[in-house]
């Protein structure tokens, strides 16, 4: 499908890099097409970054038919722009769309959306080390109707954002996590495999309250009986036993995380043993109490590894190598990051140039 480019006459002032900080400001342009049921999808656009018009009784509205994506593009240390596994993210959206009813441009169309909005956005890809263009494919249901079906009606976009180091300076910092035992971000059987707008809904005021006790973000446990580990915040989990990293198994009420799988291939390619397996709060608990609990982190698009320090819940406070990130954490943190940086070989075909 030919993408029609309108460019803006009114160009933004850039902001310092050292000041992006992650998702405060946006590029000149968006890309946007819309599916008509019986027509399918069509006027793929490239044009200049604006409120959306939408009916009131828009689906997205009404009945929270919203999904997304979240990926990014960096400058390598040649100058040069590549993405980041944009295909991979393609596909995750192609295939939790179905939970909602929902129809996704093609894989290629996606794929070249996003592509085409960067080369645009050019020069809009921070240069310092920690920073990249966040991209946010999203996907709405905009057909003005009142009735609970799913829309007629649907627009893809995406929206771009240069972002700076997610933990603000150099390096990994640790975050402290509250174990959420009463709440659940998405239950067996729901919505939790799919970048569905809802799950970040159902996550908020459980964050708040973490936040309120003086933590950084929540561990989620499993829906039924609060027992088996399942995500970190908004991320995927990892934990460090002995010398065996262990994550929980993808289901349907676990993201599958695009950073997680990159991790998860470097982790076995550098010698690690990998485990994907169910893990308890009473295993933790025990590893702690042996020694054998070495590192906790989060993997995501935002922040590629997150380190945890602390783990607390009723009464109860573990800490992780003394509160400070491991070497394992910080060991694929790099990986990730000089693969994104081009400071190292890419052997996986994960970057795919832009210009």
């Amino acid at each position: 499908m030919e993408i029609r480019i309108s460019k803006t006459t009114q160009p933004k002032v850039k902001p310092p890099e050292a000041e992006l900080g992650f998702g405060k400001y946006f590029t000149d342009h968006l890309f946007a097409c819309d599916y008509v049921e019986g027509r399918g999808w069509g006027d793929a656009r490239i044009e200049p970054y604006a409120p959306m018009q939408l009916d009131p009784a828009a689906g997205v509205l009404h009945y929270g038919q919203a999904m997304f994506e979240g990926s990014k593009a960096f400058r390598g240390v040649d100058g040069r722009v590549r993405l980041f596994r944009p295909e991979a993210h393609a596909r995750r959206m192609i295939a939790g769309a179905p939970r909602l009813c929902m129809p996704t441009p093609p894989e290629a169309l996606m794929v070249e959306a996003v592509r085409a909005l960067v080369k645009v956005e050019l020069d809009w890809v921070p240069r310092s080390e920690g920073t990249s263009l966040y991209l946010r494919p999203t996907l709405v249901a905009t057909e003005g109707f009142l009735g609970v079906r799913p829309s007629r009606e649907y627009r893809y976009f995406v929206i771009a954002s240069p972002a700076g180091n997610y933990f603000g300076g150099k390096g990994l910092k640790s975050v402290r996590i509250w174990v959420e035992t009463q709440d659940v971000r998405a239950p067996r059987g729901g919505l939790g495999s799919t970048k569905a707008g809802a799950n970040y809904a159902a996550s908020l005021k459980s964050a708040q309250d973490a936040k309120k006790r003086g933590f950084d973000q929540v561990l989620w446990l499993d829906g039924k009986d609060h027992e088996y580990v399942e995500e970190v915040g908004t991320m995927n989990v990892c934990f460090l036993l002995g010398s065996t990293l262990v994550t929980p198994p993808l289901s349907d009420s676990i993201l599958a995380g695009v950073t997680r799988d990159s991790v998860l291939t470097l982790a076995r390619d550098q010698g690690l043993t990998v485990e994907e397996r169910p893990i308890s709060l009473k295993e933790l608990r025990g590893a702690q109490q042996s020694g054998e609990l070495k590192e906790i982190f989060g993997t995501g698009t935002a922040a590629v590894i997150s380190p945890v320090g602390e783990l607390a819940f009723a009464g109860e406070s573990l800490v992780i190598n003394g509160g400070k990130p491991g070497p394992v954490a910080e060991q694929l943190y790099t990986a990730v990051c000089d693969i994104q940086r081009g400071l190292k070989p890419d052997p996986y075909g994960w970057m795919q140039l832009v210009d």
